[in-house]
């Protein structure tokens, strides 16, 4: 697993089994520092255990560490992957709680379920204990589990009204209920405008220890209307899709948001032209429900609502956002496109000096060959488009012309094959052709080519040293297998190779099936 196209920015990632399936899901402040270090130094049995039967890793940007906490756990919660702690009572972040019935009290609880009013969950304990604290000391509730017949250490201390002994009549304790639940809710403007007096208070008294702390407090109440630190409850779920367009490629992301809160991303890449953003809603949406919501670049049809609203039975609304949170989301999905589709660029450009390409490489293809003792002998291309993996352009070949143990023949042919092909359809060639080996397979995919025709760089990287061969030199280029392109390099052929034995055992397991 290569991670050197992962972006310095915080964000979840998903390591994935061979069958896709999640197995850890984690949060970093920095994707690339925090996933890179799974392969370097020593691991716990549990992490190893992870790593040995991860297959590939997924990851999602966010704007902040706090945003990815949120959808750490959020994805934890649906996934429910098998190396992630088993939180039990505590899955989800403490909540602020005032109870129903007589003279409520307010507390932390760890779920909902008994009655009254819920805020948060808070991904921040530190925070959230100060936002207790503060409305605790402001509307003076009680924060007792009982009702005894005298009063308790708070109220002496002046932040509890002391209901237990009459001090305090129902009606005027349910006037300080409502006001905290307003403030919770968000309407924080009250009790900001106390604390800066008492701030204020302080600081002329030069009491600068006790006013930081309720600058710290204000602080809090104030994240209380931020959405990144409370998972706020929308009546609407939205869909929030964006794309890019790049030489006739359309690479589109789909963020679902369930009750205010980012729930899962989906990728997709094709062929596109002027009507392929509309058609692939309608596609998308034929087969899925439509959200509530849907938030685009733009309308690609002025009857889409209508659509969408006839497919789902009730009223979608389509919304193309010009300024605050929805265009703030579509700008996020923007960024994953960019960070997923396009960050390896800088790899390729390093190849392309490390090579001394006059052109960047910025569609690579890459043969490997596979077989069991010279049995079911297979050939696999992978294509690279822009450093990152295009798998809808992979190609797998069963040997036909070879008998016996040949690599060279056998990447003859299936050079041979790949491209009369192309050339035939007049398609789009590669600006890179990788082969796995050394010389002898370098110089029979290079026959191949001329006897095409076809004029494309051609290299080959055999696997010991990870030595690099061009045509016309005898010796290797002098580059370390640890710079950054022979990573790159590296990154490929490990892919072919994957996805030959892959089709390798494939044809073993049917021809074994045949034999019983």
């Amino acid at each position: 697993m290569n991670t050197d196209s992962l972006p310095d920015e915080p964000g979840c990632y998903i390591y994935r089994d061979s069958g896709g399936t999640p197995v850890y899901i984690g949060k970093a402040k920095n994707l690339k520092k925090r996933v890179s270090s799974y392969f370097t130094g020593s691991h716990d049995p549990k992490t190893n255990a992870m790593l040995g039967v991860a297959e590939d890793f997924d990851y999602i940007v966010t704007r902040s560490e706090t945003e990815a906490l949120i959808l750490e756990n959020n994805l934890i919660k649906r996934y429910q992957p098998k190396y992630n702690i088993d939180l039990r009572d505590s899955k989800n972040y403490a909540y602020i709680h005032i109870t129903g019935g007589k003279f409520p009290r307010i507390g932390i609880a760890r779920r909902k379920g008994d009655s009254g009013e819920y805020f948060g969950p808070f991904v921040s304990a530190k925070e959230r204990d100060y936002v207790l604290s503060v409305v605790r000391k402001i509307f003076r509730l009680r924060s007792c589990r009982k009702l005894r017949k005298r009063a308790c250490l708070r109220y002496h201390m002046g932040t509890c009204s002391a209901p237990c002994i009459g001090q305090i009549s129902e009606e005027d304790y349910s006037d300080l209920v409502r006001k905290a639940v307003s403030v919770l809710k968000g309407n924080n403007s009250e009790i900001i405008s106390s604390l800066k007096e008492e701030m204020a208070g302080l600081s002329a008294a030069r009491e600068f220890e006790k006013a930081m702390v309720v600058r710290d407090q204000m602080t809090a109440v104030r994240h209380l209307s931020e959405r990144q630190h409370i998972d706020q409850k929308k009546d609407t779920d939205e869909d929030i899709i964006n794309y890019t367009a790049r030489e006739g490629i359309m690479y589109l992301m789909l963020f679902s948001v369930y009750k205010g809160t980012l729930g899962e991303k989906k990728e997709f890449v094709f062929d596109c032209d002027e009507g392929s953003f509309g058609e692939f809603i309608i596609q998308y949406y034929a087969e899925n429900e439509p959200p509530r919501e849907l938030i685009l670049p733009e309308i690609p049809d002025e009857a889409l609502e209508e659509y969408l609203t006839s497919v789902k039975g009730m009223k979608v609304r389509v919304t193309v956002p010009q300024k605050g949170e929805k265009k703030a989301l579509l700008d996020l999905v923007k960024k994953n496109i960019e960070s997923l589709f396009f960050g390896g660029e800088a790899k390729v450009e390093r190849l392309r000096k490390a090579l001394h390409l006059t052109e960047s490489p910025d569609v690579i293809e890459c043969f490997d060959i596979s077989h069991l003792s010279g049995t079911a002998m297979v050939g696999s291309m992978v294509q690279f488009r822009y450093g990152k993996p295009d798998k809808r352009n992979y190609r797998r070949f069963r040997i036909k012309d070879v008998e016996g143990i040949d690599d060279f023949a056998a990447i003859a042919e299936v050079v041979g094959r790949r491209y009369s092909r192309l050339v035939k359809e007049e398609a789009e060639l590669p600006d890179l052709i990788v082969i796995d080996g050394g010389k002898g397979q370098l110089s029979s995919a290079l026959a191949e080519l001329e006897k095409l025709d076809v004029d494309i760089p051609v290299i080959s990287l055999a696997k010991r040293e990870e030595e690099v061969f061009i045509p016309g030199l005898s010796a290797p280029l002098p580059l370390k297998k640890n710079d950054k392109a022979s990573l790159f390099l590296q990154e490929i052929r490990d892919e072919a190779h994957r996805f030959a034995i892959s089709y390798n055992r494939l044809l073993r397991s049917k021809e074994a099936f045949d034999e019983d």
